[in-house]
């Protein structure tokens, strides 16, 4: 091993997982500034360092290429850490419960939100409604947001502030669901609905505006600004915490990114963020011409990039906005609306190849799915063959006659495992329900695609779901059949690392220096505080991070793990 400069790290001592194919396992690893200079056995390695070289001894942990979630949403999982939290509450009285001593602690707090509400959070069979929430408040607006961020629910009060008790028309997809008497229920259907009430709120939701219509704040003051970096600079680290060295974010507008090179520009960014220009159904292809390829240009490094675009198709099954081929099975005549023509879709994967970026595009639905598929298609048709690897983001449902069009088209499956209900789930879980015993077996179909060659990638979609990606690989690896009849879609540990780490390097094109622990890469790296290969699947939620290194940096490190000892000296992962 000919190295040249400074040696800064040497882990050693751990069961390592390179995902290199010409060397899969070792024991240690060198680092020189934001690269791997070695990568062989702690014979081979340790000696190796130098006066200044912190050793750290994995204690036999297993050492993975820094975790990569190629799913999130960052500004909205950055304020979820702060927001009060419904996830897992059950029954009117523990929802009350938990609003109501939110509130005697924050008497002062003129509205409230909370986030992680389960549809079911009232019981599995009634509805929530501004009724239930006036009964928990009726003085100050409360909005509930769902765990999927598609639907939430808001009191008498929210709505009046917002100006729609009484209803508004809104584009395809959104809704304000109304009841007979003529007033709104309180339940708000995708991000054009939600954003009403939202914004009437304090800090008026930038964080969702990525999401919601893909434009920028109006009049952010400097202490706004200060107080939306903070919140990024707190989920970064949250980031960092469980391992994740790379973020592929799934909303985008500009102020996101300005954000984010801010952070960079001044303490430098501790997780790699690859960030969309988000295409919603009412912008002009102009705007795809121009800001697209203008945010590609300026925002174009290994630490913060640009380089996408995201499109929604549909929305989510349990809001009754995903789209399928067939009814939903207790809606008679209700197949979900699309929110892209399929000519339109297809004209915006035409452009998106011509300027030579990927698209990853929401579609939970069998129909949206399909049309994604569609739009790939014309796309290669009409603009080349070039290796762009677009993206279908979730499928949760596929029609089986679809499963071999992605090896054919290219196209990549972009899973969260966390996401796909579980057999003891079935009858409080709206999802299963709504998608009907015919469907089941081609829903969250993990296995099937995998089986069919296609390329597949992890995520949480955090804040959907925890972004911890050890409770997704263990869900990926333990979820049962949701029904006898049903195949069974769990995967083997390797191939669900290889789609959070290789994979999902690949799929950004980064594959050529990062997704491997290997001589000359980017020194992006996960000390896990055990070894996961000895362990039962259904354990694998419980395992920790003891040290994360991005970019050479040490960007966390579990105190009871990590010793701060001087420079020479050994420290003990």
């Amino acid at each position: 091993m000919n190295i040249i400069g400074p040696i800064d790290y040497i882990l050693f001592g751990g069961r390592m997982k390179t995902m290199d194919e010409t060397r899969p396992f070792a024991e240690a690893l060198a680092i020189s500034g934001n690269r791997i200079v070695a990568v062989g056995t702690d014979a081979e390695v340790v000696p190796l360092a130098q006066v200044r070289t912190r050793l750290i001894d994995a204690r036999g942990g297993t050492i993975l290429p820094g975790f990569n979630d190629a799913h999130v949403h960052i500004f909205s999982g950055s304020t979820s850490l702060v927001q009060l939290s419904l996830a897992g509450v059950q029954g009117f009285d523990n929802v009350r419960s938990v609003i109501a001593n939110h509130m005697a602690a924050h008497p002062d707090t003129p509205s409230i939100v909370a986030q992680g509400c389960l549809y079911s959070a009232i019981s599995p069979a009634e509805p929530i409604t501004r009724h239930h929430l006036d009964r928990i408040t009726n003085d100050r607006p409360l909005l509930l947001l769902a765990y999927d961020l598609h639907t939430a629910w808001a009191n008498t009060i929210a709505l009046e502030r917002a100006g729609i008790l009484r209803g508004r028309q809104l584009a395809v997809g959104n809704e304000i669901v109304m009841s007979g008497d003529g007033l709104a229920t309180g339940e708000l259907r995708e991000a054009d609905a939600i954003s009403l009430v939202y914004e009437q709120f304090e800090g008026g939701g930038r964080e969702t505006l990525g999401i919601a219509t893909g434009g920028e704040p109006d009049d952010v003051t400097e202490a706004e600004r200060s107080y939306d970096i903070a919140l990024l600079r707190r989920g970064l680290a949250h980031c960092a915490s469980l391992g994740i060295t790379s973020i592929q974010n799934m909303d985008g507008n500009r102020y996101q990114l300005e954000l984010l090179d801010e952070i960079e520009r001044m303490e430098g960014l501790p997780v790699r963020v690859r960030m969309p220009f988000h295409m919603k159904n009412f912008m002009p292809l102009s705007d795809l011409l121009q800001n697209a390829a203008a945010w590609n240009r300026l925002f174009d490094s290994d630490r913060l990039r640009c380089n996408f675009v995201k499109v929604f198709m549909d929305g989510v099954t349990e809001s009754e906005t995903a789209f399928f081929l067939e009814d939903y099975a207790h809606r008679p005549g209700w197949k979900g609306e699309v929110l892209f023509s399929q000519e339109h879709f297809n004209s915006i994967c035409a452009t998106a190849s011509r300027l030579n970026l990927q698209v990853a595009a929401h579609a939970v639905g069998d129909g949206a799915v399909r049309r994604v598929l569609n739009g790939y298609e014309h796309a290669s048709d009409v603009a080349g063959g070039c290796d762009l690897r677009h993206r279908v983001e979730h499928i949760e449902v596929i029609h089986p006659e679809d499963i071999g069009r992605f090896s054919k088209i290219g196209a990549v499956a972009s899973m969260q495992p966390i996401h796909a209900p579980s057999r003891s789930e079935m009858n409080v879980e709206t999802a299963p329900r709504f998608i009907g015993p015919d469907r089941l077996p081609y829903a969250f179909a993990w296995r099937a695609l995998a089986d069919a060659g296609v390329p597949m990638i992890f995520s949480t979609d955090w804040p959907v779901a925890p972004l911890d990606p050890m409770l997704s690989i263990s869900a990926a690896m333990t979820r049962e059949p949701l029904a006898d009849e049903i195949p069974d879609q769990r995967l083997p540990l390797d191939e669900i690392l290889r789609g959070y780490t290789l994979n999902a390097a690949w799929v950004e094109f980064m594959s050529d220096r990062k997704g491997m622990l290997k001589e000359g890469y980017l020194a992006d790296v996960v000390v896990l505080d055990t070894d996961i290969e000895r362990m039962a699947p259904q354990d694998l939620a419980t395992v920790s991070i003891a040290l994360t290194i991005c970019d050479g940096r040490i960007t966390f490190e579990q105190s009871s793990r990590v010793s701060a000892t001087a420079s020479a000296d050994v420290l003990h992962a």
